[in-house]
């Protein structure tokens, strides 16, 4: 447990390639907190617009690519239409809080290294960030938390609340981490968990990202108030896999257990 700091924490936000709307809205969260001082925002990709968003998206998902953008387009016009003047704020608030944030090749590059310790952050915050080496997350002074979509030890890996869905578990856990070497296995500092019952996957991924975003700041506040209590992964819980990105039969088998109830039942089990 650190001690309590009389200002506000001073906050290095590392994100991916592209920051999704959940990101973005997160930055601008802390941006605007009076406890919380954003100093500095670090993306690893070619930029913020959408030309780089659709090269991001290929690469990652080939051939789903197009279904996604015109799912993602629908999703955004669909919010718009239902709450015009919210949405319009929130792209005003997230394009104040970007202003903070720099694009690049590299995270790990020596100048990007020295930019952020120049920031002298008190704590980094990975969203959407590739894997960070030590030489960058031990940077901020009280080390570095992530967000991690998914119960650990037993959910590792990539889209965890599908995996959870996709196996009948009964919730969908969201987990935030003190970041250390290994892919999520860093000590928990909070944790919580979405009922699943018979939602879909959109709804359960939604409340997954509402939950996680608030014990994400309340983690963080955690840190500013001296309250934080680290407590490292239970030795003697299963350990899962690391998950990977689902395939396209992965998501068939899905929908196909959606479409016949099978998916309510074994929720229900």
């Amino acid at each position: 447990m650190n001690a309590p700091l009389g200002r506000p924490i001073r906050v290095v936000f590392f994100g991916g390639r592209y920051l999704q709307p959940v990101e973005a809205q997160f930055a601008a969260v802390l941006d605007e907190h009076p406890e919380i001082d954003l100093v500095l925002g670090v993306c690893e990709g070619e930029g913020f617009g959408p030309g780089q968003r659709l090269r991001d998206l290929w690469r990652r998902r080939g051939w789903l690519a197009p279904a996604l953008l015109v799912a993602n387009a629908l999703n955004a016009c669909g919010r718009f239409l239902l709450h015009p003047r919210a949405t319009l704020s929130w792209r005003h608030r997230t394009a104040r809080a970007l202003r903070k944030f720099v694009s690049v090749p590299d995270v790990h590059a020596p100048e990007v290294l020295a930019q952020v310790r120049a920031a002298a952050p008190d704590l980094g915050v990975i969203y959407g960030a590739p894997i960070l080496e030590p030489a960058l997350f031990e940077i901020p002074a009280l080390g570095t938390l992530g967000i991690h979509h998914g119960r650990v030890p037993q959910y590792r890996g990539k889209k965890t609340t599908f995996w959870e869905i996709y196996h009948g578990e009964r919730v969908a856990g969201v987990t935030i981490q003190h970041v250390e070497r290994g892919i999520d296995t860093g000590a928990v500092v909070r944790a919580g968990e979405v009922e699943i019952g018979r939602k879909g996957y959109g709804r359960v991924w939604d409340e997954v990202q509402a939950l996680g975003c608030l014990l994400y700041l309340q983690a963080i506040l955690d840190y500013k108030h001296g309250r934080a209590t680290v407590v490292p992964q239970d030795p003697g819980a299963r350990r899962g896999p690391l998950f990977r990105q689902p395939a396209a039969k992965d998501l068939a088998r899905y929908w196909l257990r959606r479409w016949t109830g099978a998916a309510s039942r074994a929720s229900d089990s």
